[in-house]
């Protein structure tokens, strides 16, 4: 089997060895230049999952965090979350069609968007979300739920640039296969050759792709892939790794592979 040695494309992290050490002693200074974090998830039966990644954006350096959450949730929302908007909520608790206009105002004043998820299934917010991600053309991250509510738009997810999602090795499976990928991905197969199927994809199509796989977190963009050792799949889970990866994004906006992978171990 082949080793990582063996791929000019493929690049090994671990917590000692920071494949972009520069980007973990560049971060900024002054909370101004800090950047801005945008935030959107939640619905009516929880947002467990956007409060956590307020905080942690905070916690990490972010110079300023803004969450838009459904309206239902208006009498919900904890006092440490102090800069919360609010946009409309269908039927079921989540964000309704009409809610697309928030979510484009929070963008235009965010340098990067968190999708974070706890977004529910209905079938108008999936359409809330697609139509901004088709208007707006700025870097978002999308990770837990919000995938498998965009699925039936993948085609247009992995041509749009500035995209990165953080997802499970099921959610990526499931992604080729929504766009006819000549590529099966299995949950038996080895690492050299998922890096290798996530290197072609990223050479055919401009969007991120940072994937937990056999105790390892695999970042792909333009073809080059990087895999950091991972023993905490819950952070993934809960949306903590997709929140600092947001943070590094935006500070190094012109570098997602390399912001990425950094959040991932300094």
């Amino acid at each position: 089997m082949m080793s990582g040695q063996d791929f000019d494309y493929w690049q090994r992290q671990s917590p000692t060895k920071l494949l972009f050490p520069d980007i973990a002693w560049s971060r900024p200074e002054q909370r101004s230049q800090a950047g801005r974090l945008g935030i959107i998830g939640g619905n009516k039966l929880g947002f467990a999952a956007v409060a956590d990644s307020y905080t942690v954006a905070l916690e990490t350096g972010i110079g300023y965090a803004r969450v838009l959450l459904p309206d239902a949730l208006r009498h919900t929302v904890p006092a440490k979350m102090t800069d919360v908007v609010f946009a409309p909520t269908n039927q079921s608790g989540s964000l309704s069609r009409d809610a697309t206009a928030s979510m484009l105002a929070l963008a235009s004043w965010s340098n990067i968007v968190l999708c974070v998820g706890d977004a529910g299934r209905n079938s108008e917010t999936a359409i809330a979300y697609e139509t901004f991600f088709r208007e707006y053309t700025g870097p978002v991250i999308l990770t837990r739920d919000v995938i498998d509510l965009v699925k039936n738009s993948a085609e247009q997810m992995v041509n749009r640039p500035q995209t990165a999602y953080i997802a499970s090795f099921a959610q990526i499976q499931k992604l080729f296969q929504m766009v006819y990928y000549p590529k099966i991905l299995t949950f038996s197969m080895h690492l050299a050759q998922f890096v290798e199927a996530l290197h072609k994809f990223t050479i055919t199509y401009p969007i991120v792709l940072t994937v937990l796989h056999q105790n390892h977190v695999i970042t792909a963009h333009g073809g080059q892939v990087t895999s950091t050792a991972w023993e905490t799949p819950m952070t993934i889970w809960r949306g903590t790794t997709a929140t600092r990866a947001s943070v590094y994004w935006a500070w190094n906006p012109s570098q997602p592979l390399a912001a990425i992978t950094t959040s991932l171990a300094a």
